[in-house]
């Protein structure tokens, strides 16, 4: 663990449920990490499937997430083989793997002793199949804390993103969208800022058929009901107070049918009234809590749909009353998609190396805390 530079794997699957991003770091003795291959994998159709049937209450429903966590941890295995060989590298030179897991029940608002969240894997088996240890469970240590256990990426954004010179924030927009305020000076601040792709992509999966809305086409297609976007911005998570955090228990496909009612909405009109409310929900939360704010960076694949971008852009000038940079994370060196893979390679780094990394003014957490869990190849 001395050396200047060491190997690590991050392994996310997250809210979308749209597959596995797989990615090797070159991490540095301080922290600063840097891509050296990614591979991205979709989920096969039968474990996206009972991933989704997992996110609600059902029948034999501790037998069936037992073998999703074992067939999640063969399909994280074989994107780890492939990424290995298109670096031409062995499991030996890999320090060790972080592996999100995938997340079928997020509650910390129960209280103390009662609040837990959940990423179903076998991270066990995952070792065992790779070779290489494996670092999982990040989140469940900062809610023993007290914390909501996310988001756990602004400690990484602060790695690679900040600036002594520039009022910056970063905005993840994958599943769920989640804003790292980054002053340049005073506490760095985080939080769940509402939906990001997740209801998007679940409207035209139950329209369409499709899995998500490429660039935003069909969007485009519709115009805003405002009224529709009204009842769902009424939604209580959107007003509250940081720390936050949020996902499928809050947002899902019956909320948003709830929010739709009997009213005769074309289906393209909810499309794009859904693509307003994430953009919406993130400018006034950046408005609300960090209005300085100069530049922007975008990443998560919400950061791939011109359309979202182009609407950000328009939010903000509305929010703020002021032109505000808006850029992808691909400018300042890190593909958007690969951001929170990057991100829980540099978890499994913090944990080999003991270091906090949460930051209790972004999750609620009593203090700081060395995340994750270890399983030794």
């Amino acid at each position: 663990m001395n050396k200047p530079h060491s190997l690590y794997i991050g392994l996310m699957s997250g809210t979308s449920l749209d597959g596995i991003d797989a990615v090797l770091a070159q991490i540095g003795s301080n922290g600063e990490a840097n891509t050296q291959a990614a591979v991205s994998a979709s989920f096969p159709s039968d474990l996206r499937k009972a991933l989704f049937e997992l996110q609600s209450p059902g029948p034999n429903e501790l037998h069936r997430e037992k073998q999703a966590a074992n067939t999640l941890a063969l399909a994280y295995a074989d994107a780890v083989q492939q990424l290995l060989k298109k670096a031409n590298v062995q499991a030996a030179d890999i320090v060790a793997i972080g592996a999100h897991g995938q997340t079928i029940r997020h509650q910390p608002h129960l209280g103390a002793n009662l609040a837990y969240t959940h990423q179903t894997l076998n991270p066990a088996l995952l070792a065992e199949k790779t070779g290489i240890d494996v670092i999982a469970d990040f989140r469940s240590r900062d809610i023993a804390a007290g914390g909501h256990g996310a988001p756990l990426t602004p400690a990484f954004h602060i790695q690679q993103f900040s600036s002594p010179n520039e009022e910056r924030a970063a905005l993840n927009i994958g599943g769920i969208a989640n804003l790292t305020l980054l002053p340049t000076q005073g506490d760095i601040r985080g939080f769940d800022c509402g939906p990001g792709n997740m209801l998007m992509d679940a409207w035209i999966a139950d329209q369409q058929g499709h899995p998500f809305d490429n660039n935003g086409t069909w969007a485009l297609q519709g115009k805003i009901n405002n009224a529709l976007l009204d009842r769902m911005l009424a939604d209580p998570f959107f007003t509250k107070a940081p720390p936050k955090s949020t996902g499928r228990d809050d947002f899902h496909l019956d909320w948003l049918q709830e929010k739709v009612g009997v009213e005769n909405i074309n289906a393209e009109d909810v499309q794009a009234t859904l693509l307003h409310l994430t953009a919406h929900s993130a400018m006034d939360a950046l408005a609300r809590h960090a209005p300085q704010t100069q530049k922007l960076i975008v990443c998560g694949g919400g950061a791939k749909n011109n359309a979202l971008m182009n609407l950000l852009r328009v939010k903000a000038q509305s929010f703020l009353r002021r032109p505000l940079e808006i850029i992808t994370s691909e400018t300042v060196g890190i593909d958007p998609q690969l951001v929170e893979g990057l991100a829980f390679a540099w978890l499994a780094w913090a944990h080999k190396e003991k270091r906090p990394a949460n930051l209790p003014a972004v999750t609620g957490a009593k203090g700081l805390r060395v995340l994750g869990a270890y399983y030794p190849a």
